[in-house]
């Protein structure tokens, strides 16, 4: 929650400059300020619990969804299927922004309704980095096409079948990743 605040009221982030509107600001504070409301001073009224309990619920929420969040988006991005592109002596990557997307990120558990509703769509990584304005709703069937799209054209589609699957593969890329002889002698 600090990052917020310190991105926000940072004068540059990398080349942009940051100058928001007047509404930004109030923005910022009111949800900030509606998020303490229903997730501490609630809790803490009409909650019959003492402090410290209160405390250790409020962390393990934080840390389940932490943990929650950054599976999820591991198992889009850290696999065996996804690639990992260099950039040019000049910084950049040289392809269209679309296909970084298809070569970079996978789907898991893509025809699961279950997987879906509990990642809100973020199962779907690919049709979410496509077509981040759409509703997740609209993914599985986005999805089909995106697929048959790929194939037409020559592009990687990833998925993988189930979480697990997934969860497998991304267990085989850390491991690559920590043994870096390896990763140089392939």
């Amino acid at each position: 929650m600090r990052k917020d605040y310190i991105k926000f009221f940072k004068k540059n982030i990398g080349t942009h400059v940051n100058d928001h509107p007047k509404k930004e600001y109030v923005k910022l504070f009111l949800f900030k300020i509606l998020y303490y409301i229903a997730f501490i001073v609630l809790p803490l009224i009409f909650v019959d619990i003492t402090w410290w309990q209160f405390i250790i619920g409020f962390l393990t929420m934080h840390f389940a969804e932490g943990l929650v969040l950054g599976l999820v988006f591991q198992l889009a991005h850290v696999v065996e299927l996804t690639e990992f592109p260099d950039t040019n002596e000049d910084g950049n990557i040289e392809e269209a922004w679309a296909v970084h997307q298809m070569r970079t990120t996978a789907n898991f558990a893509r025809k699961s309704p279950i997987a879906a509703f509990l990642c809100g769509g973020l199962n779907m990584q690919v049709e979410h980095h496509l077509f981040p304005k759409i509703c997740h709703i609209h993914y599985p069937a986005i999805s089909e096409i995106v697929r048959e799209t790929a194939i037409e054209f020559g592009i990687p589609y990833h998925e993988y079948p189930s979480f697990g699957k997934a969860l497998v593969s991304h267990y085989k890329v850390l491991k690559r990743f920590s043994r870096p002889e390896i990763e140089n002698a392939a």
